[in-house]
Order: C-alpha cells, then sequence, then structure tokens
C-alpha cells in the first residue's frame, strides 16, 4: 500500500493487519481478520494500537492547511474536516458500544447504526486534535471495562460488518480510523512527498 502503513504496522500491527484485509474490498476478509486478531486478552493492546494511530492521524492534521480541511474529503460529499469529526465520533461510538455490551448494560431499544454522520465542516486543525485527544482517553478507558470481555457478543449491527464481538469492535474502530488516514494520507503528503 504505502510507506506510511508500514511505519506505521511496527505500533500497531492488528489494526493495520485487519486494515490490510480489505485490499480484496470483500467485509468477509476483514470480519475473519477482526475475529483472528481481537481475541481474549487483546483491549488493553488494541487501545495501545489506537493511541499509534492517533500519533499519526494527529500528525496528519497539524500539517494540514485550512485548504485542505475544506477539501473534498474522500467520503460523499463532505469536506476533510467533516471525514475527521466523522472517524472521531465513530470510533468512540463503536467503543462504546462494545463497552456497555461487556458490562451488560446494553440498552433494550439501542438505535441502528447510521454510518454516514459527517463532522462540523469548519472545524479547523486545533478543533479536531483536541477530539481526537479525547477519543483516545476515552477508548483507553474503555478498553480498560472490555478487558476480560473480548469474546462476549455485542448486539450492535452495523450495515457494513454486521454482529461483532466486544473486542472485535474495539479492533475495527481502528480499522474505520486508519480508512481516513489513506484519505488523509492522499491529501496532505501527495505521491512523492517526503514524510514529516
Amino acid at each position: 500500500m504505502s510507506d506510511w502503513l508500514d511505519r506505521l504496522e511496527r505500533d500497531a500491527p492488528n489494526l493495520v493487519g485487519s486494515f490490510r484485509a480489505l485490499d480484496d474490498g470483500r467485509f468477509i476478509a476483514l470480519r475473519r481478520e477482526v475475529r483472528r486478531l481481537a481475541g481474549a486478552g487483546s483491549a488493553v493492546r488494541l487501545a495501545r494500537e489506537h493511541a499509534a494511530v492517533v500519533a499519526h492521524l494527529d500528525g496528519l492534521i497539524a500539517a494540514a492547511s485550512p485548504e485542505v480541511l475544506a477539501a473534498p474529503g474522500g467520503e460523499e460529499d463532505w469536506n476533510v474536516a467533516q471525514a475527521l469529526g466523522h472517524a472521531t465520533a465513530a470510533r468512540q461510538g463503536l467503543v462504546l458500544a462494545a463497552q456497555m455490551a461487556a458490562l451488560g448494560r446494553w440498552p433494550a431499544e439501542a438505535p441502528t447504526v447510521v454510518p454516514g454522520v459527517p463532522g462540523p465542516p469548519d472545524a479547523d486543525s486545533d478543533a479536531l486534535r483536541e477530539r481526537l485527544a479525547k477519543s483516545q482517553r476515552f477508548i483507553e478507558r474503555a478498553a480498560e471495562r472490555i478487558a476480560g470481555h473480548e469474546l462476549e457478543p455485542c448486539p450492535l449491527d452495523h450495515p457494513l460488518v454486521g454482529r461483532l464481538r466486544c473486542g472485535e469492535w474495539l479492533l475495527f474502530a481502528g480499522v474505520h480510523d486508519l480508512m481516513h488516514v489513506e484519505q488523509l494520507e492522499r491529501l496532505v503528503r501527495p505521491v512523492g512527498a517526503a514524510p514529516s
């Protein structure tokens, strides 16, 4: 794929390994890899991998000019700021679902997942970075609660991947992040540009 992904794989091997399963464009391959890599005892380790992805994404956001944040974001008709706001909210939402299921607090009337909700169109770099850092703190706390419950089912039903176990949602949230990292890499560091 790209040298940025190879570098990130050193610190986030399970998230990147699952993301690479999307190469063939089939979500069944992703589901198999997520199942293989998000087993018992994986939650705290996966939270550390999320931190590596967040650090990489934070660097990209810091390097993004206001023009890049206002540019088309690679998803629907959203700009980059909207796509990044979506990614930050989605990572928290997916992990919150896993945490609630792990704690036995799944609401009887849980809403259906709506995957395509954009963030604010005018969010600046500082606001996006602050939301990203806040979401990582949330994931670290949630991972501690999910620990020991990784193999328990979670009733969350996602239109792309269906239902996953608690630990698998924690991993999938990182895969989703990497989808947006890939989009931003293309915009912030065009082909041939040296990494910071």
